[in-house]
């Protein structure tokens, strides 16, 4: 077993908060999912998170214009440079203060962040390795409250600085003579949106109160002009002033900020309220307002909170606290389209570079929209649990994984594609409990509403709910191999629910356990059920023989898990003074034990008086998972940890961090003493800051806000883990969301018997003597990926068979494996599906006998051929419907028709036109059959 695990992709959540931003081409759209970043593919329909993370929630994302650099700024203000392009992170820089925005220049040589009331422009990392990738070109200060967002003109000489003191700033991103800065007012509430019109200075700005501003410049954009030098313009302003004998404002000058040893650091602009002089010869720019308009004509006050503007279009779009949005032709302020897509607020809306597709967030309902506006229809649409992820199932063929979470919701999500592509809501209460049958097609849940559920994955649809004779709290479930038994453990009644999965009925109920029933598991390859209690007993009932108790395993604590070995030789339980005990369930005696307590390395909540070293002597593993090959077990619970033991050995063998984010509760061990004061800690003071939404009340004293709504870190906690049965990834149901780690075959190196004679050289020799079974042996024998697959792909077509059947058994299972995973990714399906049937053919008796070893191999192949199976019946069909249609149409314009034919018009050039009504009835009646 190797360990070379690495995070894969990050699945149940796909928005969490923040700015929205679309790729270069358009086709994909990056959302910050929590202190990561999601890539949604939306021409492939898959999804990758990138495997950089921030310390806390990211706040906000600048994409540069050739898609190739992403700026992450976090809550804090630290910022992560990272390559879209390698996947890695290339910088890291702190702003020390929270960021509102940060914006690339339409060039691509400049940025703006805005922070607090200040707006910095730095100078783009380039081509070139600095050791200092921001550098600090100026300061503009000019807005009296915090500043909300930017936008830049579409030759990068001007930018636009929204504020919350309900002004709007322009810059020149040069020295010009005739705009240092001009400060727009007219608004009544908070800046939202301010966007330029293409290649002009003419000015949008859009309000919270739903306010529109239309700014028209009597300036071009090739009318601004050069500035003069600080120096120039210095004499400029004396001269000035001894010839006028006025003072000249000290605060509209630009101030070169000095160090010490006399070097300038860089240039502050700062503003006043009074427009700054003009150069002689040089007219300033000057703007007035066009137009005024109102979006809430109905009269219901509802908070606009999201704004984009697509340059080329002219269009506005507008979300708002109620989920509704609004597009909107500009300058003329014509509506195009009004929806609402859910009843929580919008948080963030993107367009992509051609106008045609519409991105919007909502951060309440963890929901990711994209909206084709010109033809009304969804392009994209996910959304993970609102509340926490409880538990999690993988299918047999390893190709699907289904949740369920404090919502009440189970989710099914394609492995391959890391996409949700069925949401089940018939729950009322949170779920407890998943579970795959065995034919992978019925998807099983247990509610605390005291429901049982199964869900047709063929169907999308609930067609059979099991309850039990009184109301009660299922905490568990289990399905055994079959698919032919279901049970579920309560909570409240300590008992255990046996149905019928055809009928439906309530089989039996089995009683003995004295405590709340934590978990069940059906053994593999019996009719056994274990079911571990609180009680501290496992107990396994015998399905076979009037469901009786057949063997009772006293604990030396409460139990929490229990898990069977995929060969059902060996039981692992979980308890709660931290251990895993091991036992034989034949014997009924125990093997081995780990004492995990000290493991999990717990943390220390903001609200806990004791250290984390004494909370962590009261904490327990929650979950167990064994390997596909039953050598490790995976462990995880109320920690940012999940360790993978040898059981043999009873050895750690590595441990996983979940997450780094810092915005969770009980991340660090020691807490930050600048915190705790005589009163206690900061942390549990509530600020009653509201929900954030800038909703008004009626209440006297209440600014803003929801008092009843309180702002809290939730705790990071592994709820649940499941190996994949291929073996090639394991997942984990977490705070972070769902979790998949996949195995990385291409940073091991692990030759199998390897002596001095194996070398690529060697091997090469052997393919140009066309001895291709002992290149295939020497090429596993190093076991470099690359290398085995120019050997297996050099080996001609007909000679398939005979290679195969000269190979030894023990190569034998290592190239099953080999084209196994091949399958998944690989061309050449055809070619690998006759290596497969030909070792699979030849030595079936003799991998039947090794099958437990050999069981994720095969479960890995099945799901490759499945998923392929797929893939192609759809592109077949459509083939066939294409044909037909081509066949048709081809068959109908080879009918003649004539002038005096009734369905026939001929307009004056000769060209016929036939009534399309007609044309398609008489179309339709001469099938043409195609053979598949």
């Amino acid at each position: 077993m190797k360990f070379a695990y690495k995070f894969s992709n990050l699945l149940g959540a796909v928005y969490r908060h923040g700015n929205l931003s679309f790729s270069k081409d358009g086709n994909s759209v990056i959302s910050p999912v929590g202190n990561r970043i999601s890539v949604f593919d939306l021409k492939n329909n898959k999804s990758e998170t990138l495997p950089v993370s921030t310390q806390k929630n990211i706040a906000c994302v600048g994409l540069s214009p050739d898609g190739n650099l992403a700026i992450l700024v976090d809550e804090d203000g630290a910022v992560v440079l990272v390559s879209l392009i390698t996947r890695a992170e290339l910088y890291h820089h702190h702003f020390h203060k929270p960021v509102s925005s940060v914006c690339f220049s339409p060039d691509g040589r400049k940025f703006v962040v805005t922070k607090e009331n200040v707006a910095l422009m730095y100078h783009a990392p380039g081509k070139n390795r600095e050791f200092n990738a921001f550098a600090l070109d100026k300061s503009y200060y000019g807005p009296y409250d915090e500043t909300t967002c930017i936008d830049w003109t579409e030759d990068s000489k001007c930018f636009a600085v929204g504020s919350k003191d309900m002004t709007t700033w322009v810059f020149g991103a040069e020295r010009w003579a005739n705009l240092i800065y001009y400060s727009l007012g007219g608004h009544k509430d908070v800046i939202v949106g301010c966007f330029f019109e293409k290649g002009s200075l003419d000015l949008y700005t859009v309000s919270r109160d739903g306010t529109l501003c239309v700014w028209e410049s009597d300036t071009e954009l090739d009318g601004l002009r050069k500035g003069p030098k600080y120096s120039e313009r210095k004499k400029m302003a004396e001269e000035r002033k001894r010839r006028t004998e006025a003072e000249v404002d000290e605060e509209d000058e630009i101030v070169e900020v000095m160090g010490e040893d006399g070097e300038p650091r860089g240039e502050v602009i700062r503003g006043s309220e009074h427009a700054p002089e003009e150069v002689e010869g040089v007219r300033n720019v000057r703007y007035k307002q066009k137009s005024k308009h109102f979006f809430n004509k109905e009269g219901d006050f509802n908070n606009l909170t999201a704004a984009a503007f697509h340059k080329s279009t002219h269009i506005l779009v507008t979300g708002f606290a109620s989920g509704a949005f609004y597009l909107h032709e500009l300058p003329e302020f014509d509506l195009i389209h009004s929806l609402s897509i859910s009843d929580q607020r919008i948080s963030a809306i993107a367009m992509n570079p051609t106008g045609d597709w519409i991105g919007f967030g909502c951060s309440g309902l963890g929901q990711l929209l994209v909206w084709e506006w010109q033809s009304e229809s969804y392009v994209f649409k996910q959304q993970g649990h609102f509340n926490n992820m409880a538990t999690l199932a993988y299918s047999p063929d390893g190709q699907y994984l289904a949740t369920g979470g404090d919502d009440g919701k189970v989710k099914v999500w394609n492995c391959s594609s890391g996409l949700c592509f069925v949401t089940f809501q018939e729950h009322r209460s949170s779920v407890t409990g998943v579970a795959f049958t065995g034919s992978g097609t019925v998807v099983l849940s247990s509610s605390l509403d005291g429901t049982v559920r199964a869900f047709d994955l063929h169907r999308y649809r609930n067609f059979r709910t099991m309850t039990s004779p009184r109301p009660t709290q299922f905490s568990s479930l289990a399905a055994d191999v079959s698919g032919e038994l279901v049970c579920a453990g309560s909570q409240d009644s300590f008992e255990i629910f046996l149905w019928s999965m055809q009928t439906g009925r309530l089989l039996e109920v089995l009683s003995g356990h004295e405590g709340p029933v934590s978990c069940l598991c059906f053994s593999p390859v019996q009719s056994v059920l274990a079911s571990v209690s609180w009680d501290k007993t496992v107990r396994l009932w015998d399905m076979r023989d009037s469901w009786q108790t057949r063997e009772l395993l006293r604990l030396n604590s409460d139990g929490l898990a229990v898990t069977y070995r995929p060969d059902g030789q060996e039981l692992a339980v979980a308890t709660l003074d931290g251990e895993i005990t091991f036992w034989n369930p034949q014997a009924a005696t125990q093997i081995a034990s780990i004492v995990g307590r000290h493991d999990l390395q717990m943390g220390r909540k903001e609200t806990e008086k004791i250290t984390a070293k004494q909370s962590a002597k009261g904490k327990a593993f929650t979950c167990l998972c064994y390997s596909a090959d039953g050598e490790s077990m995976l462990a995880g619970g109320h920690s940012k940890f999940v360790c993978i033991y040898n059981i043999k050995e009873q050895i750690l063998m590595k441990k996983f961090e979940i997450s780094c984010n810092m915005s969770l509760d009980a991340m660090e061990e020691f807490l930050d003493r600048r915190k705790m004061t005589e009163f206690g800690s900061l942390a549990l003071v509530d600020e009653g800051a509201g929900d954030g939404d800038g909703v008004e009340l009626s209440l006297p004293g209440v600014k803003r806000g929801d008092m009843s709504s309180r702002h809290f870190k939730p705790e990071i906690r592994v709820s649940s883990l499941h190996f994949s049965p291929t073996g090639r990834s394991w997942a984990a149901a977490s705070t972070e969301g769902l979790l998949i780690y996949s195995l990385d075959t291409s940073l091991v190196f692990d030759p199998y018997d390897l002596d001095m004679d194996v070398t690529p050289v060697s091997i090469r020799h052997q393919l140009k003597k066309k001895e291709w079974a002992s290149a295939i042996v020497l090429a596993f024998r190093l076991n470099e990926t690359g290398l085995i697959r120019e050997v297996l792909e050099s080996v001609p077509y007909d000679q398939t068979e005979l290679v195969s059947s000269s190979l030894p058994d023990v190569y034998v299972e290592k190239l099953l494996d080999f084209v196994a995973s091949s399958l998944e990714k690989s061309r050449h399906l055809q070619f690998y599906l006759t290596w497969a049937q030909s070792l699979l053919t030849l030595h079936g008796q003799k991998l039947k006998n090794r099958s437990s070893a050999i069981l994720p191999t095969i479960q890995q192949l099945l799901k490759s051929i499945q998923r392929h199976h797929d893939d192609l019946s759809k592109l077949c069909d459509w083939n066939i419907y294409t044909i037909r249609y081509a066949s048709a149409l081809s068959k109908q314009r080879g009918v003649k028709r004539t002038a005096t034919d009734p369905l026939v018009e001929v307009k004056a050039d000769g060209a016929e036109v036939m009534d399309s009504e007609d044309e398609e009835e008489d179309m339709m009646s001469d099938p043409v059959v195609v053979e598949d």
